[in-house]
């Protein structure tokens, strides 16, 4: 089963599966879908690192739990130290980025503790009070974003040449903002049909250009077409 609620880091959601959800062929039973974010996992005694992806995840090999927090989009970077486009598309080691001693403890005091998914929201909230908070631009990108602003207004708002916005948005996000925007227009355009909306008016009003445009754009994010992904078959 998974499970997932508002983290006490803010912007981060925490989350866990359970072995209960892994498909009986090893399949994790909910494929990751593109969300702009990164992740910090553990599985049963490793601490890994989910990059942005830019296409679905579905994880392979034997039903086990999981832990995560998922950083709001464009956090993560600053946490782990590396530039998000370095990590797009994989699933890393943390020891890849910080010192094994460093991992090993972190990952034995994540395997000790009573809740995973707690343990690991206390080495994240420990970090990030060491952290600068994220650059302006970034929290005001990814809002704009998300509901729906054009990317070419968006940079003049902020200020930013279309150039310089790229070449920030690969380090913060893992890709440009073009990207980064139809990422986020997919997300939205699935809460609103597993809301109820009417896959025409979703369309619509998640920012495509009819419904045809969604089930596309769909089928290229998600690897799926859009009933399966809604549980429809």
């Amino acid at each position: 089963m998974y499970e997932e609620r508002s983290s006490r880091l803010t912007g981060a959601v925490v989350w866990h599966i359970t072995p209960d959800d892994i498909a009986p062929d090893g399949a994790a039973g909910r494929p990751v879908l593109p969300d702009g974010c990164m992740d910090l996992l553990w599985n049963e005694g490793r601490l890994l690192v989910a990059g942005p992806d830019t296409r679905a995840y579905t994880s392979h090999g034997p039903a086990r739990r999981w832990a995560g927090l998922r950083f709001r989009p464009g956090t993560a970077p600053a946490f782990f130290g590396v530039p998000a486009h370095e990590l797009r598309d994989q699933r890393v080691e943390l020891a890849d980025l910080w010192s094994a001693t460093q991992v090993r403890r972190l990952a034995a005091r994540v395997d000790a503790a009573a809740d995973p998914v707690t343990a690991l929201e206390d080495i994240a909230l420990e970090r990030a009070a060491d952290l600068a908070a994220p650059e302006r631009w970034v929290t005001r990108l990814v809002e704009a974003l998300e509901a729906g602003r054009p990317v070419a207004a968006t940079a003049d708002e902020l200020g930013i040449g279309a150039r310089q916005l790229h070449r920030r948005s690969r380090n913060a996000f893992g890709y440009g903002p073009k990207t980064l925007a139809r990422v986020l227009r997919l997300q939205r355009a699935l809460r609103l049909a597993r809301s109820g909306v009417p896959l025409a008016e979703t369309a619509i009003r998640a920012g495509y250009a009819d419904q045809p445009h969604l089930s596309r754009d769909v089928r290229e994010l998600a690897g799926m077409p859009l009933g399966r992904l809604l549980g429809g078959g």
